[in-house]
């Protein structure tokens, strides 16, 4: 009884270490900005913008990278899209780029490409965005093949709900976007005129030294099993994060109603916790020495240009509509974000590294199925995904299967699938399950070939050959959609 105590008590233990180390790692310079973008995106871009070019009959050229544009402003997950999905789809929008929406916003959205590369590596945020980006485009466009028939019907159903042209994106809120992305870009780059310290002030606290290492006791810091520890700065931050949910709570759940104290509370709050986190801190003997890094210069100044931005060129509705976009994200994605690194944490004490290493530690067939099937039935909301991905690598997971999970978790899940089916039908739904699964195989295969540092040639007969598939699959695509066509004549 004792021994079960101590196991359990080492499990919930694994879980609060990780979910310290990722609050003080992965919150600020990357998901806080991350949000705000979004806020800006769903707030301040015309519903029109978006919608108008989806239509069927629009160009190919325009309509599916329209497509993949719009999902990537909109960080949410394989639930959370249907509704969005269900809602361009009975305004018009064909059912090919309706599918790469669907498909590409969960995949690649702004938030899972920077928490992706932040948390995994550059290399795996552009895998994941050029191949969510390519398939996606090609599930829409198979989609569209398969049931022409169909579409060309829900088209005449919906003929005339992309006439209307809306207004354009204003160039106050274009810029305003730059800003942010600027400084997300200066907070998150491994560039040495970033992350060097340009100027160094020394603290005289004689314990620092003795604090950092009892932190290190209680959250052990082993990069080879992925334990990323806490530092002192780290633990200013999370007690900052936890003063900006309060600020936030009172300041903008209620921010349709107008702005308050609390309101400029916690954008201030914000504003501090970013700089803080742009700092350099280590402790020294005899001190704690803080580095003025090019990060924070970068940021300061983005910070200064919105907030003269914020008081002067957004009005006051803009301004509340955004905040409360923002804070919408944070609601419906940080409290399942948070719960998830948690568990991640306790898996990691549970999960042996043997087991992960002998399914999928090589870039086999059997691999890249085990994590595409993995992705499909089990449930994530967006960005949990991600540190799950990270406890797969550090126990062994190759990172083509790595992958293959990558591309297949977000899109998929067992309820999505229920509810897309209710919106399209089965066929269709079974049908965009099974090339979701199609491709994200071949993403894990191709990727990892490439990592496993094969030859171009190899690369490209491996290409050839799944172009090859693609072929044949399009072939008896288009002789089906030829028979429903006569059928329906």
């Amino acid at each position: 009884m004792e021994g079960m105590f101590h196991w359990a008590l080492s499990v919930f233990y694994g879980g609060a270490g990780n979910l310290a180390a990722y609050l003080a790692a992965h919150v600020l310079l990357c998901l806080l900005p991350a949000f705000f973008i979004a806020g800006a995106m769903s707030a301040l871009i015309p519903k029109e913008t978006i919608t108008r070019f989806l239509g069927r009959n629009s160009s190919k050229a325009v309509s599916y990278p329209a497509a993949a544009a719009a999902g990537s402003l909109l960080a949410v997950c394989s639930c959370t899209i249907v509704p969005l999905f269900a809602g361009i789809h009975k305004k018009g929008a064909g059912l090919g780029p309706a599918i790469t929406f669907l498909f590409f916003a969960p995949a690649a959205n702004i938030l899972a490409l920077v928490y992706t590369g932040g948390v995994i590596g550059p290399d795996l945020a552009i895998a994941r965005f050029l191949l969510s980006l390519t398939f996606g485009i090609g599930i829409g466009l198979m989609m569209a093949l398969i049931f022409r028939a169909d579409d060309a019907a829900h088209d005449l159903a919906t003929d005339g709900a992309f006439g209307a042209q809306g207004a354009g994106m204003g160039r106050t809120a274009l810029v305003f976007l730059l800003v942010w992305v600027a400084l997300l870009l200066a907070g998150t780059l491994k560039l040495g005129v970033l992350t060097g310290a340009w100027l160094h002030v020394d603290l005289p606290l004689a314990d620092a030294r003795a604090w950092q290492a009892a932190l290190d006791q209680l959250v052990p810091f082993d990069a080879g099993k992925g334990e990323e520890g806490v530092s002192l700065q780290g633990v200013v931050l999370i007690a900052l994060l936890a003063a900006i949910g309060l600020a936030a709570w009172r300041g903008l759940e209620n921010i349709q109603d107008g702005a308050n104290a609390w309101t400029w509370a916690s954008l201030a709050l914000i504003a501090l916790t970013l700089l803080c986190a742009a700092l350099s801190v280590q402790a020294v003997p005899g001190a704690l020495r803080i580095g003025l890094t090019g990060k924070f210069f970068g940021v300061a100044a983005a910070l200064a240009v919105l907030q003269f931005m914020v008081r002067h060129r957004l009005s006051a509705e803009e301004r509340q509509d955004w905040l409360w976009e923002s804070w919408r994200f944070v609601k419906q994605i940080f409290p399942l974000l948070v719960v998830g690194v948690f568990i991640v944490g306790m898996i990691r004490v549970v999960i042996r590294p043997e087991w992960i290493e002998m399914l999928a530690g090589s870039n086999s067939l059997t691999g890249n199925l085990a994590g595409v099937a993995f992705g499909v039935f089990m449930y994530f909301p967006t960005l949990v995904e991600v540190p799950i991905a990270r406890m797969f690598l550090d126990l062994g997971m190759h990172r083509g299967p790595l992958l293959a999970y990558l591309m297949s978790d977000p899109e998929l899940s067992l309820q999505s699938i229920l509810i897309i089916s209710a919106i399209i039908g089965r066929a269709k739904t079974f049908t965009y399950v099974g090339l979701v699964a199609l491709f994200s195989t071949a993403a894990g295969l191709i990727y990892g070939v490439w990592i496993d540092g094969a030859s171009v040639l190899v690369l490209a007969l491996w290409l050839a050959g799944f172009i090859a598939l693609l072929a044949v699959l399009l072939a008896l695509a288009s002789r089906r959609g030829a028979t429903s066509t006569l059928k329906g004549v």
